[in-house]
């Protein structure tokens, strides 16, 4: 009887990288943020071009209400999850928010006032998280 032949087996690839916590927080904060309609949403990987912070968040709204919402959300799910916002900066009326995690920062702006400061001309390498 001939022996048998045997198929190698590939051995598994290894498993993804762990994810930094940064950028769970950047997911999170995109959820929210989807969550009460932001719009042109972007988050940015900054982490090679500064010491500042891991991520960027940009974000759109149209009203001062709805730059408040987005705010409220944010800060509630991020909180939810144990992270609380280390500075705040702005209010709905002025057009910009600021909230400031250490490792991401968010920035809530009415349109025309992010069109303006036009901030993704500052991070235009860094690199988009999917």
């Amino acid at each position: 009887m001939p022996p048998k032949k045997t198929t190698a087996r590939r051995p598994a690839p290894p498993p993804p990288p762990p994810q930094p916590a940064s950028a769970r927080l950047a997911a999170q904060a995109r959820a929210a943020l989807e969550d009460r309609k932001g719009e042109n949403l972007k988050v940015l990987d900054v982490r090679a071009f500064s010491t500042l912070a891991d991520y960027m968040v940009l974000v759109s709204g149209s009203s001062a209400p709805h730059l408040k919402a987005l705010a409220n959300e944010v800060i509630r799910a991020l909180k939810d999850e144990g992270h609380y916002c280390y500075r705040k900066s702005g209010l709905p009326d002025d057009g910009w928010l600021v909230l400031d995690y250490v490792d991401i920062v968010i920035h809530i702006f009415r349109t025309d006032l992010r069109s303006y400061y036009a901030l993704e001309e500052l991070w235009v390498d860094a690199v988009p998280m999917e």
